[in-house]
């Protein structure tokens, strides 16, 4: 919560406790509210109320917004770690397990940052913000990191390489073409002809477009990643079944290779349900892309727990891209840091690295989501990716390559350029 910038010491100075024996020993004391305790952690009870409380201008979910003085100590009745605790582990999805939408998702329009109006806000950031300033008052070295994005990430879900280069995508392209002549001459030039012809093939577009924030920020700081399924459920959401063998797909992993692109698993709605076949679908991807895959996004950011974290663990997952409401985009995790998995049912700490995913692109413009226009979503992008600047946080972007076709259907091929423009250094 305090960021690098603060050394471990310094942050030690921070006690949270109840005892006034133990207030001496630290700068700062955060009372612990009731939220913990074994007869209210995981009941409706433990859950915040509405309106929430505010201190310094910043929600709060526990405690009381107020503070005072013994001593040489400040002591915090806002309890800060446990309203960071119940954002970063989303506890709220644990203990509300029966809200969730056809796909098995909690709703991102159900959860209390939207409901409190800060899911456009890094909430954890902020408490962060406001301790470190707690502590240069009282003398000691806490400064705040840079005002710049610490990394971006670059991602794309491969859910399909192509419109028509299969029988069923070729025959509908034909019959539309019988109002719209000249769908059914892209199709024929797509089916009959390269990869390159078929309209979701935009990658030549991406690489371009992305490598332009590379080489402006340095690979360091801007890493691009291509998550790709492997799987064959039995479900119609994972259609078309990825074929890991198809000349296409070695023809999209080539060109990911020579572009330098990371390769994470795209686990596939099967999975979802049935966890258990994480690891095989990993295995399937490694042995088409031939290198270790430790990346990975679940498809339709179904993201089921404990069950689908302990089995990404399990496979050798060190890092997952799930963490958006597939319906609202901002900040899932009340923060733009990566932070450990907590597995909310056993209160432990693991190494799996959750990222949070800022913006996908579906999210802004579909109907049954934010169903934003041009300008409003390019608003709230740049709304967004400012608030993870002002934190030091890190930026990831979903564009899918079939959201990238060049129709005057949707706006979002116009946005990425543009909002890859905003991100270059000043």
């Amino acid at each position: 919560m305090l960021g690098k910038s603060v050394s471990s010491k310094v942050a030690a100075k921070i006690g949270y406790t109840a005892d006034e024996s133990e207030f001496k020993n630290y700068a700062i004391v955060i009372v612990p509210s009731d939220f913990f305790a074994p007869d209210i952690y995981g009941s409706e009870q433990s859950l915040p109320q509405l309106p929430l409380k505010s201190w310094e201008e910043t929600p709060f979910l526990f405690g009381e917004a107020s503070q005072y003085e013994k001593n040489k100590t400040t002591v915090l009745k806002a309890d800060l770690i446990a309203s960071a605790y119940f954002l970063i582990s989303r506890y709220e999805e644990y203990a509300r397990k029966t809200v969730r939408d056809i796909h098995g998702r909690f709703p991102g329009k159900e959860s209390l940052p939207y409901r409190a109006g800060f899911i456009d806000r890094p909430l954890v950031d902020d408490y962060g913000r406001l301790l470190r300033q707690m502590l240069r008052n009282k003398g000691f070295d806490a400064p705040d990191p840079p005002k710049e994005i610490s990394k971006i990430f670059l991602t794309h879900d491969v859910d399909k390489i192509s419109h028509f280069r299969n029988i069923r995508g070729f025959a509908g392209g034909v019959l539309r073409g019988l109002r719209h002549p000249k769908e059914a001459q892209v199709a024929f030039a797509s089916f009959f002809g390269t990869l390159k012809n078929d309209p979701w093939y935009t990658f030549p577009y991406i690489f371009k477009i992305n490598t332009s924030l590379q080489k402006a920020l340095g690979t360091e700081r801007c890493e691009c990643v291509a998550f790709m399924g492997a799987g064959k459920g039995l479900r119609k959401e994972d259609l078309p079944f990825a074929n890991l063998a198809h000349p296409d797909f070695k023809t999209v992993l080539k060109a990911c290779k020579r572009h330098n692109y990371t390769i994470g698993l795209h686990t596939s709605y099967q999975a979802g349900i049935t966890p258990e076949i994480i690891a095989d679908e990993k295995h399937k991807l490694e042995r088409g892309a031939k290198r270790k895959i430790t990346y990975n996004r679940n498809h339709f950011l179904c993201s089921r727990e404990p069950e689908d974290m302990l089995e990404l663990i399990k496979a050798g997952i060190t890092d997952d891209f799930t963490m958006s409401y597939a319906d609202m985009a901002g900040f899932r995790l009340g923060t733009c840091r990566p932070v450990k998995w907590i597995n909310p049912a056993t209160r432990k700490v693991t190494n799996l690295k959750l990222h949070s995913l800022e913006i996908m692109d579906m999210s802004l413009s579909d109907k049954r989501y934010m169903f934003m226009n041009s300008h409003d979503a390019e608003m709230y992008c740049y709304q967004l990716a400012d608030n993870v600047k002002n934190c030091n946080g890190e930026l990831v972007l979903l564009w899918h390559n079939t959201s990238l076709e060049h129709t005057p259907r949707s706006y979002h091929r116009d946005l990425y350029k543009k909002f890859i423009k905003y991100l270059q250094p000043k």
